[in-house]
């Protein structure tokens, strides 16, 4: 749409106007109009763009890692103890799972850091898939 005047745009409203006026005088008749839009910029410029990669930076997600998975029955959860040993159907000289927002990311190995364990990256799933996994 064309830059308008204050002049054209005033006597577009007076138009519009007597139009509804009109409609409203005749039941059962309907204005319709089709929709005006403003055209969108197709491509944000790169500041606008660094803007929003510096928002994304800032989030926090949760980092999991999981050693394994296994099923128990009732009977040998209620039968826990102390002491109890659960067997994982990961072998322990797999990778573990590294999971963020609760997808899987990567696999690593475990390691003790002075006294706080530690994961060491071994494999990274595509890029295309880890950013795909952080929305869901």
């Amino acid at each position: 749409m064309a830059d308008l005047t204050e002049e054209e745009i005033e006597q577009q409203m007076l138009r519009q106007m007597e139009q509804d006026q009109a409609a409203a005088q005749k039941p059962g008749m309907v204005n319709v109009a089709s929709a005006q839009f403003v055209p969108l910029d197709p491509t944000p410029s790169l500041d606008e763009r660094e803007k929003k990669m510096d928002m994304l930076l800032d989030l926090t997600l949760p980092v999991a890692i999981e050693l394994g998975r296994t099923n128990l029955m009732i009977s040998e959860i209620i039968g826990l103890k102390r002491g109890s040993i659960v067997e994982f159907e990961k072998l322990a000289s797999e990778p573990v799972d590294i999971l963020i927002n609760g997808k899987k990311m990567a696999e690593g190995e475990v390691v003790v850091i002075e006294k706080h364990f530690g994961i060491r990256i071994t494999n990274l799933a595509e890029a295309t898939e880890r950013i795909k996994g952080l929305g869901k």
